[in-house]
């Protein structure tokens, strides 16, 4: 099977790059909250993203969801999509600025050695992507994917420090034994799967960015140099560190007359809900920080979602990535 190219590969043409009226004010009230800068002159913030313009305002019910469009009708009219030509890339040292922000709250509020964390990102140019629009002169980081085996980097300060968060934050005592095994004993078994983008990437990028992430790692456990590099990416697990919204009170929260039912969990990353129903355990936990303050968020609480999957669940992610996008 042939690699990418290096020089990056064509998925996309003059897709539109539109925000909701929902993923907007996660956007804006996230960007206020880190003071970064506005989508429109970089890299549009945070790495949470909407798949569906409709599906990712808060589930509230079908009617609220539409009142909700309505009501931001003449704001839409005035927002003009921005055409967008997308490809992917190997990561490169100049991409530090674009991948740093996407990567800007992985740990939560947590200070930690996060310019480390992207050294080795953008240092593993075999297996991982970026993608960007085409010609566009600033080179903003629009997403990233790739996979770090956990050993290879075990003695680095930021790997100390992130593993050191996922103890602390892990407060199920079975699933902390079951932590600790892929943190430390298998830990040169297990790929930590980094997926951070920009909102309203268009999913149809999806399948393509994650079948070339697990084509490189096969093709890395062939064609690295050294069998020790080879060995690295022969991953048994993956572990992931995502967010979701839960409703706080899910028993106490019905719907009223002519409503839906009020989804429990709203999956930010679509895919994350294909990784959970695959995941052999998963954990999830409290965050300081908060996207949005909103009216419409008040009764859900943004958590911190870790799960562990097992590399041959991959085939199964991959198929059903593939159907979720082409029933849209």
């Amino acid at each position: 099977m042939p690699r990418r190219p290096s020089s990056g590969r064509r998925v996309l043409k003059y897709q539109p790059l539109a925000f909701s009226p929902f993923m907007r004010l996660l956007s804006f009230a996230s960007m206020a909250r880190r003071n970064l800068p506005h989508p429109e002159d970089c890299q549009c913030s945070d790495e949470e993203i909407s798949f569906d313009e409709k599906e990712k305002i808060p589930n509230l019910s079908k009617k609220g969801k539409e009142q909700q469009l309505s009501d931001s009708s003449d704001e839409e009219d005035s927002q003009e999509d921005v055409q967008a030509d997308f490809e992917f890339f190997d990561p490169k040292p100049t991409d530090f600025h674009g991948v740093k922000i996407l990567l800007q709250n992985y740990l939560d509020d947590k200070e930690w050695d996060l310019s480390s964390f992207v050294d080795f990102i953008l240092e593993q140019t075999t297996v991982g992507t970026v993608v960007k629009v085409a010609d566009d002169e600033d080179e903003s980081v629009f997403a990233l994917v790739t996979a770090l085996n956990m050993a290879r980097y075990k003695d680095n300060k930021c790997f100390r420090e992130l593993k050191e968060f996922l103890r602390k934050v892990c407060s199920e005592k079975n699933i902390a034994n079951n932590l600790e095994m892929l943190l430390e004993k298998k830990a040169q078994d297990v790929g930590l799967l980094v997926s951070q983008r920009v909102m309203n990437l268009p999913p149809q990028l999806l399948p393509p960015l994650y079948d070339g992430l697990f084509d490189e790692v096969s093709w890395a456990t062939e064609d690295e140099p050294t069998e020790e590099l080879r060995r690295s990416f022969r991953f048994k697990s993956y572990l992931l560190i995502t967010k979701i919204y839960k409703l706080k009170n899910p028993k106490q929260r019905k719907p009223r007359h002519g409503e839906e039912d009020i989804e429990e969990t709203i999956f930010l990353k679509p895919e994350d809900e294909l990784f959970l129903e695959l995941s052999s355990w998963s954990f999830t936990f409290p965050m300081r920080s908060q996207l949005v303050t909103s009216q419409e968020m008040k009764n859900y609480q943004l958590l911190g979602l870790v799960m562990a999957v097992e590399a041959n669940k991959i085939p199964k992610f991959r198929q059903m990535l593939n159907s979720l996008i082409d029933e849209q």
